[in-house]
């Protein structure tokens, strides 16, 4: 089994995690927020379910699979996150489209709620781009 297929198989655990958050008692706030940062909805959930499910996919299918994921999971998701440190929301649970952009901010919160996405879609395409022969 090769590395981008362990990656990818690693990415589909986390974001099953993710997905599962707002149903494990103690994980949100008093006011619905995840860890006191952010509000994850049922949009977001069934995009890191879907996500988690292509990862399980492609580190299923095959060592090049694994690598498209990581590059294309990667590239939305960084971009999601920059994305959100300008406006607020995500164009991946489709929130600019339901909602009024808040403009940009290096505020703690807003970067806070957008580093899952940063990091994790930073690590993924540095991933597939870098990993691609091992």
């Amino acid at each position: 089994m090769t590395l981008l297929r362990k990656i990818s198989f690693a990415y589909f655990a986390i974001l099953l995690f993710v997905s599962a958050l707002n149903y494990i008692p103690g994980m949100t706030d008093e006011n619905g927020l995840t860890f006191g940062i952010f509000a994850l909805d049922v949009f977001d959930d069934s995009l890191h379910l879907a996500s988690a499910l292509w990862a399980l996919a492609a580190g299923l299918i095959s060592h090049r699979a694994a690598r498209t994921f990581l590059i294309l999971f990667g590239a939305l998701y960084l971009a999601d996150g920059v994305f959100g440190i300008f406006t607020a929301y995500g164009f991946l649970d489709l929130a600019i489209f339901t909602n009024e952009s808040l403009g940009f901010s290096l505020s703690f919160g807003r970067i806070a709620a957008n580093m899952p996405h940063i990091g994790l879609g930073g690590f993924a395409l540095f991933s597939g781009l870098r990993w691609a022969n091992k």
